[in-house]
């Protein structure tokens, strides 16, 4: 799934594709920013993304989609 995480006062945002749960995503999010910990998730590539709680400006979490495979789209 993709995850964008947006922080204050900075332009651009952190895109990475994880195999978390949604549901596991949005309670480390929660924890974080409620807390003022900090937010770590893991990507695909098994790289570790920290970013401060009390900088967030928004997350966005994806859909969970399974891959499609072929050449056509359906």
């Amino acid at each position: 799934m993709e995850i964008k995480i947006g922080i204050q006062n900075i332009g651009r945002e952190i895109v990475l594709e994880s195999a978390q749960d949604a549901d596991a995503v949005a309670t480390v999010v929660e924890e974080a920013i409620t807390k003022g910990s900090e937010l770590r998730l893991k990507d695909d590539k098994g790289r570790i993304i920290i970013v401060p709680g009390n900088a967030l400006g928004y997350v966005e979490i994806g859909a969970e989609e399974a891959r499609k495979v072929g050449f056509g789209q359906f």
